[in-house]
């Protein structure tokens, strides 16, 4: 090779689309049934390991749910992945306990209803083999703490029943005895002259006593740490702990606080958007979330579509951020449903903390921190909607929150979409995947053929891609879509590619 030759790097093929298929289901509906309102699955978190999976529903109840895999061969399930050793099953989960997280409530001071329905459930480090997370309703914040206690029982007495004579000749015996003062009985003869007692004859009375056994049995117990309360005006929308295990935030519309987890009458106000006149209100905080690694990093969404990442070492009121992350308006595009749609109802960091997905009504949006001129990937979730925007704004659904989530390699991300579809892309490098999954036991029954086209990039520097629009309003088999059954909550697990999904009242757990 001459020493002028240009080393060429070989272009790296982008993953394979996955194919998903259906592991699970939990509290699945019978044909016609009637969904309980209180039922509704509103919240869905995967813990740090993926060993354990939390629901929260409109009923103010946390289920909990286990993974029953992760042992073969006696080896924990991530050595044997390392080894490369073949691993036949998926995961699979099994209901562990469930718990009353929130009650409903009434503010008298402002005649408000504040009802139970868990906004976010967010897992704790563990420690001590017990589990620790926060859940949150609109106002009021809790830490659980969910462990094993040995069931403790009383089981016989100490004495043989038919033996002890003398409880028994008390107890049967109906003439009253006579007896002196401070309960002495003059049957006894004491001798107190010494250590001496003499009792009469048969010996020593006998006593019976309890005895508390811990049998191997083992309950779980679910038992409230701290509650943090009365410092949100508004709804609460976010809650996320930070990297440091010892400190978290909560937002709502226009403030987001600081809590200590050991401290819960105190917290610090680092976010502020409330304006000193209320009509000047422009726009409102959707979303928060720390960064994964750096503790004193945190990202939050607002409803004119822009995200704006903070640093806290900058100063104790974070009125201004580090940066600011929005996708310039295309011209001659604005109409009045514009403001609507940009809102963001989501953002979630990537595990490496590189990058920021979002959520707005029409698409998923993946942001690199470290270019601020626009998204690196655009998705169109269901572009099939954007004629029909006039009617989903008379019957509200233009307001649903969709949430969205990455995969623990970061290669993909995923949403909820209306008649309990999600959607699935490839955000890697070339990758065209973009794959649309019912929340069903065939969850590739409503596959569209038609393959994705990424556009050609809309700028020499920054990789942007614009996929998923080729669903249309009516799939494959013909089937119209149906806007009352909206998958607005999914998980993706944090190190396979498995993802939970709540329609109404069940949970649907995919492999692929």
């Amino acid at each position: 090779m001459n020493g002028g030759d240009e080393v060429v790097a070989a272009p790296v093929d982008p993953p394979q689309p996955l194919d998903w298929k259906f592991s699970q289901v939990f509290g699945e509906r019978t044909a016609g049934e009637e969904v309980q309102e209180v039922d509704i699955i509103s919240a869905i978190e995967f813990d740090k390991t993926g060993d354990h999976l939390a629901t929260g529903d409109r009923g103010g109840r946390v289920v909990l749910f286990e993974r029953t895999d992760t042992k073969d061969h006696g080896v924990p399930r991530r050595d044997l992945e390392r080894m490369e050793y073949p691993i036949s099953r998926h995961p699979e989960f099994r209901y562990k306990t469930e718990f009353q997280s929130h009650e409903p409530e009434f503010d008298y001071l402002k005649s408000l209803e504040i009802e139970e329905k868990i906004n976010k459930i967010r897992w704790c480090q563990a420690a001590n083999g017990a589990l620790f997370l926060l859940s949150t309703n609109d106002k009021t914040i809790k830490f659980w703490k969910v462990q094993e206690k040995k069931v403790k029982k009383i089981s016989d007495m100490n004495l043989d029943p038919s033996k002890a004579v003398g409880n028994a000749s008390i107890a049967s015996s109906s003439a009253p005895k006579p007896s002196i003062a401070n309960g002495g009985s003059p049957d006894r003869s004491y001798n107190t002259s010494g250590n001496d007692f003499s009792f009469p004859p048969g010996g020593l009375p006998s006593l019976r006593l309890p005895v508390v056994v811990t049998s191997q049995e083992t309950n779980l117990v679910a038992r409230c740490r701290r509650v943090y309360a009365h410092a949100h005006d508004y709804h609460i929308n976010s809650v996320s702990n930070n990297s440091d295990g010892e400190t978290f935030i909560s937002a709502d519309d226009l403030r987001i606080n600081l809590w200590n987890l050991e401290i819960s009458n105190q917290s610090f106000n680092i976010v502020d958007v409330k304006p000193a006149n209320m009509e000047d209100l422009t726009e409102v905080i959707t979303s928060a979330e720390f960064h994964p690694t750096h503790c004193n990093m945190l990202a939050y969404s607002s409803s004119k579509g822009s995200i704006r990442l903070i640093d806290l070492r900058q100063s104790a009121l974070c009125d201004s951020h580090a940066k600011l992350f929005e996708e310039p308006e295309a011209p001659g595009s604005r109409s009045f449903f514009t403001e609507i749609i940009a809102s963001m109802s989501d953002i979630k960091f990537a595990k490496d903390g590189r990058y920021i997905l979002s959520r707005d009504y029409m698409t998923l949006k993946l942001w690199d921190i470290n270019m601020d001129a626009g998204p690196v990937a655009t998705f169109q979730v269901h572009e099939y909607l954007r004629p029909k925007l006039c009617d989903l704004y008379e019957n509200d659904s233009i307001f649903d929150k969709f949430e969205c989530c990455l995969s623990g390699d970061g290669l993909r991300v995923a949403t909820g979409s209306y008649s309990n579809l999600f959607r699935v892309f490839g955000c890697a490098p070339g990758s065209t995947e973009a794959t649309t999954l019912e929340a069903s036991k065939n969850p590739m029954r409503r596959q569209v053929q038609t393959p994705s086209r990424p556009s050609r990039s809309l700028s020499s520097i920054t990789r942007v891609v614009r996929r998923g629009a080729e669903i249309s309003g009516v799939d494959a088999n013909g089937n119209s879509f149906d806007f009352t059954s909206k998958l607005l909550h999914l998980a993706w697990h944090p190190t396979e590619n498995s993802i939970a999904c709540a329609a109404a009242n069940s949970l649907y757990m995919y492999y692929a």
